[in-house]
């Protein structure tokens, strides 16, 4: 029954916050200078990774929010140009760059880097982060822009030839982009759980990409987007974004979680509660919500939330714990997991090395009992 899915693919993450064994700290042990970027990237390029998700920020989302920060595009295309097989999924927000401009900007780095980037357009944001930059428009009016953004852009790589678009927040008059993009150029993963926000993954996304929450959770949302991408006509595809605590024994897990957290400085949960307060962002709200112990489930833990932005919640146990858990996802739909762990380098060592085989083997013999 589910032999005709395609072969899960497993991603990385790029910490351009900083990165470390403890997080919540005023500045990190490990500040996002390119060396270590750089030395994330090689890992897991080596590691095999299919891609690498880079996200956006205006200000530190994991220590003090003063503390250094990578800017996105900029780090991407260094790090671009250092690798040479996996790809870059680089998050995006419309509205801080003329749409024209980015296309010819991506789809440049598309050419530099041989057809591997790929766009996570993000339309929403964390109380105030927009306003850093004077950005004012409310919730309705960014999801309304990112439709064009995503639409403008796609026009503008059909071919390379100058093209028009007339739409309420993008305006092109022959705009050009020469050579143009690689092999159709970069696929657009959307995410967010508001309506609007399923709404426009099922118009333009190529992959729907969740943050990781209960299965049942994860279930409703897959099935609310199945429906919005069958009013477009157009057939869903799904991603997980998730970090993963993984150790031998389950009490060496759930020791590591604690641990994480274990020098967290009050400030850091001080700033990070003002950003979700009153957030527009579902996805968000349901990231940090309140449970006894942070436990979720059996083996989901949103500790992380109390000092992170956006994604704040891990898989915690054993290789083969953490295994079926994904897979208990994959059945769902989750053809991508987007996983990522502290520090950045070690732990992509540990996952491509005990996690991943772990759940191909159990994968494999799960198809051959239940085909």
């Amino acid at each position: 029954m589910e032999s005709h899915r395609p072969q899960p693919k497993f991603d990385w993450f790029i910490p351009i916050d900083g990165d470390g064994a403890r997080i919540g700290t005023l500045r990190a042990e490990r500040p996002p200078t390119f060396e270590y970027l750089r030395e994330v990237v090689e890992t897991a390029e080596r590691n095999g990774f299919h891609s690498l998700l880079i996200p956006t920020r205006f200000a530190n989302g994991l220590f003090e929010e003063t503390a250094p920060l990578a800017e996105t595009w900029t780090t991407v295309t260094a790090l671009a140009a250092v690798t040479r097989r996996i790809r870059f999924l680089t998050a995006i927000r419309p509205g801080f760059v003329s749409p024209g401009l980015f296309g010819q900007m991506a789809a440049t780095l598309d050419q530099i880097s041989g057809g591997r980037i790929d766009l996570n357009v993000v339309p929403g944001g964390i109380q105030g982060d927009f306003e850093r930059f004077g950005e004012t428009s409310d919730h309705a009016h960014r999801y309304e822009r990112a439709e064009e953004f995503i639409a403008a852009l796609r026009t503008l790589w059909r071919k390379p030839e100058p093209v028009d678009f007339e739409g309420r927040f993008v305006n092109l008059r022959g705009a050009l982009a020469a050579p143009g993009v690689v092999n159709g150029g970069p696929k657009f993963y959307l995410g967010g759980a508001s309506e609007r926000a399923l709404d426009l993954a099922g118009k333009q996304s190529d992959v729907y990409l969740a943050w990781i929450l209960p299965h049942d959770q994860i279930a409703a949302h897959i099935q609310r987007a199945n429906a919005k991408f069958d009013l477009a006509g157009r057939v869903g595809s799904y991603g997980l974004r998730t970090h993963v605590i993984v150790r031998r024994s389950e009490s060496e897990a759930w020791a590591a979680a604690e641990d994480l957290l274990s020098q967290a400085d009050g400030v850091v949960r001080t700033q990070r509660q003002a950003a979700f307060a009153g957030t527009a962002m579902v996805g968000q709200r349901a990231q940090s919500q309140t449970v006894a112990e942070h436990r979720l489930g059996a083996h989901l833990w949103n500790g992380i939330s109390t000092v992170r932005v956006n994604c704040g919640t891990a898989i915690v146990g054993t290789p083969e714990q953490v295994a079926n858990e994904l897979i208990g996802y994959w059945r769902l739909g989750i053809d991508e997991f987007i996983l990522s762990g502290f520090p950045h380098v070690e732990e992509c060592d540990r996952v491509a090395e005990e996690l991943i085989p772990t759940f191909e083997r159990m994968l494999r013999d799960s198809l051959d009992t239940h085909p």
